[in-house]
């Protein structure tokens, strides 16, 4: 049965997350750059299992955009590895002390970081997120059960081989880092359900992946659904600078979670013609509204959905708002609560922006292409949170760790 797959490696992850609890930060690192040099070592192994997955994706017609996700080759291999030891290079959260006090009664009181415990990571398309998944449970003190997509399959068990043939020969626990063995889909209902045997879901991959998750699941899930992100061009906004950034934010890579879907251009913005243009000479389609259709005759109408469209690809949805307000008031009904940004030189307005604006990652000035781990100095990202509780933004070492509070006392008794 399904199941008993599932406790299984459940079971043989909670052993694994108490001897790894008992490890020096020392440890933690030396393994990871001894799984580092494993990947290393078995990179033509991995390139091959991964040759394999690109010829049956590419049989089944897979778009362009995921093939790009799947595909390694020399110098992603080499991101792979160095992105294990970037992570090894991190401070390690497990142990630091986020407050102590001590009340009138005398216990010393202190909370103190520890790891969430077994970690069930449910992806698509894109290998590195073995590797990425797994360092990160490593080093925050978490055990890891994958299940990567079909599509990856033989990608994703090749690095694993790698994991495991460096982890074998450490004093590490090999079963911190599982993969489930086969590609039945009743595994990720099995994990979903799994409630006292795995403490949290982190779902990576599309909006279908997502939203089961989401819907199903008896576990804490670490997830967001759609990254739909405005950029507001303010009146105020240096015309140079917000070319830049709306193209930088929009056709850099369009197909991740953190690229612009939707540009709104402050009425009183003087050139608003120059940004539309700038698009459509970069090969973007704009569906807009009647003011912007009449700026140039190269855009197409906007229906309703598109304000809600998540399109990771070359299309912008963009209209003309009256105000600050009117932004605010477009970006509260339709944003996903993952990135949105200002460009403005009026401080004021910015300020007032990014304290309104109730998403994970709010930016001035700033292309929303860097809601990234990587970009916030956080190293190998497990992902974006929208949520409101545990964590927001990127999802990092920190974010995969929760606290206790430890009382130290001297015979003290309550009366």
């Amino acid at each position: 049965m399904t199941q008993n797959i599932i406790e299984n490696l459940a079971t043989n992850a909670r052993k694994a997350v108490k001897k790894l609890a008992l490890a020096s930060t020392d440890q933690k690192n030396e393994i990871l750059h001894t799984i580092a040099a494993s990947v290393r070592n078995n990179s033509d192994a991995i390139l091959a299992a991964n040759a394999l997955d690109m010829e049956a994706a590419q049989k089944r017609g897979l778009e362009a955009a995921l093939l790009d996700r799947l595909l390694l080759n020399e110098d992603r291999m080499e991101s792979i590895a160095s992105a294990i030891e970037n992570v090894a290079s991190l401070p390690d959260p497990v142990g630091d002390i986020i407050d102590q006090t001590q009340p009138e009664n005398g216990l010393q009181l202190t909370r103190v970081r520890i790891a969430i415990g077994v970690l069930g990571i449910i992806y698509e398309s894109r290998p590195n997120v073995t590797a990425d998944a797994a360092a990160l449970a490593i080093k925050s003190g978490n055990a890891a059960i994958l299940r990567g997509g079909s599509e990856a399959v033989n990608s994703n068990h090749a690095i694993y081989k790698a994991f495991h043939q460096a982890l074998s020969s450490s004093d590490i626990p090999a079963d911190i880092v599982q993969i489930i063995g086969d590609q039945d889909r009743k595994h990720v209902g099995d994990m979903l359900r799994a409630q006292g045997l795995i403490d949290m879901i982190i779902p990576r991959g599309g909006k279908s992946l997502v939203k089961r998750v989401q819907d199903e699941a008896r576990v804490p899930v670490l997830a967001h659904l759609d990254g739909i992100c405005h950029i507001y061009v303010h009146a105020s906004a240096d015309p140079d600078m917000a070319r830049e950034i709306v193209l930088n934010a929009k056709m850099r890579r369009t197909g991740i979670c953190g690229a612009m879907e939707t540009l709104l251009i402050d009425q009183n913005y003087p050139k608003p013609a120059q940004l539309i243009d700038a698009l459509i000479s970069e090969g973007c389609e704009l569906r807009c509204d009647d003011m912007i259709m009449e700026l140039d005759s190269r855009t197409v109408s906007a229906d309703a959905a598109d304000w809600d469209t998540e399109y990771l690809d070359a299309i912008v949805s963009a209209r003309i708002v009256s105000d600050l307000d009117h932004a605010l008031e477009h970006i509260e009904n339709h944003s996903s609560g993952h990135t949105d940004a200002i460009i403005a030189e009026d401080k004021t307005a910015a300020e007032i922006f990014l304290r309104s604006v109730d998403s994970a990652i709010v930016m001035h000035n700033s292309s929303t292409q860097f809601a990234d781990g990587g970009e916030f100095g956080l190293g190998a990202e497990i992902g974006i949170a929208t949520g409101r509780l545990h964590a927001r933004g990127p999802v990092a070492l920190e974010g995969l760790t929760t606290y206790k509070w430890i009382a130290r006392g001297n015979g003290h008794v309550r009366p």
